[in-house]
């Protein structure tokens, strides 16, 4: 089991090398990190973008690309597009979004004709090293859909097991995240959590994963806080993946973690027939590392 994102870059290392893909790779943060990717023998590398700008900017920060495959496309549209076609024949195995909106690139991996559609709702996936939890904390959906219905609950988490799984977890608990324990009518996420939990019990999300819900964020990560509560469930303080009920309670959240609790992190967009490393330029030189490390881990298990 991966307990650390550092075990990420070693687990990558040690299987298969994979490829990835980068859509409009003219980005100095972006071509770093590949760059440093590929020097830890994570992945092989295909540049996809303005051919120009990109051996610009690897000659002016002394990145040595010479190693790298460049398609030269200088539209944005056209650089998503080459970019999801070369994961979806096969030539690549995971997607990078450069310096190009996310927008633009989701429409690209969504092209019925070249893109990575599935039947699957797109959500992300962010993945959490805290000095003040015992192992790595999965958040979803913080990035993408902004109040997700039950069945789009449902597959945003089938999307997080298929994270929890790759990263070795032999089960995977879940906690469906709200403000009280009880059912409230007027409070969709607790009747969505019980919904969750009874889906669990019949078995819809696997024998290995547990899901409870509704329950506060407190007792879903401190066995303290449910002693004290008096509230019992072996998701209590053993929680793998928080499961937010709205993208502003995420968004919170994992804000909160990265800059209040010294979090570490890597993010991922599942859903497609490939993961989406989405990276942001606030995002440290060692989450875009960790980001590429999970893409190429989630790649080689599917």
């Amino acid at each position: 089991m991966i307990d650390k994102l550092e075990q990420l870059i070693k687990q990558a290392q040690s299987q298969n090398k994979m490829k990835i893909a980068v859509a409009a790779a003219q980005d100095k943060d972006v071509l770093k990190a590949v760059e440093e990717a590929h020097k830890l023998n994570l992945v092989d590398v295909i540049l996809v973008g303005d051919e120009p700008k990109i051996k610009e900017i690897a000659r002016e920060l002394n990145i040595k690309i010479d190693s790298f495959t460049i398609i030269h496309k200088e539209d944005l549209m056209e650089a998503a597009l080459e970019t999801v076609k070369l994961v979806s024949t096969g030539k690549a195995d995971f997607v990078m979004k450069g310096i190009l909106d996310t927008s633009i690139l989701l429409k690209a991996v969504l092209n019925k004709e070249v893109g990575l559609r599935t039947n699957n709702l797109l959500s992300h996936v962010m993945v959490y090293e805290l000095p003040a939890y015992h192992k790595l904390l999965l958040l979803t959906d913080g990035g993408m859909n902004i109040e997700p219905s039950l069945e789009d609950k449902k597959v945003i988490l089938d999307n997080a097991i298929l994270v929890s799984k790759a990263l070795g977890n032999k089960d995977t608990k879940v906690a469906c995240l709200s403000a009280k324990e009880k059912v409230n009518k007027k409070m969709p996420s607790t009747v969505d959590g019980a919904k969750l939990k009874a889906m669990a019990q019949e078995g819809i999300f696997g024998k290995e994963v547990y899901v409870e819900g509704p329950i506060a964020f407190d007792l879903a990560v401190s066995k303290e806080a449910a002693t004290t509560k008096g509230f019992e469930s072996p998701v209590a303080g053993e929680t793998d993946i928080l499961l937010v009920p709205t993208i502003e309670v995420g968004n919170g959240i994992g804000k909160a973690l990265t800059y209040m609790a010294d979090g570490k992190s890597a993010g991922i967009i599942m859903g497609a027939k490939a993961p989406v490393v989405l990276v942001s330029r606030a995002d440290s030189a060692e989450t875009k590392l960790y980001s590429i490390a999970l893409g190429s881990v989630i790649a080689a298990n599917q």
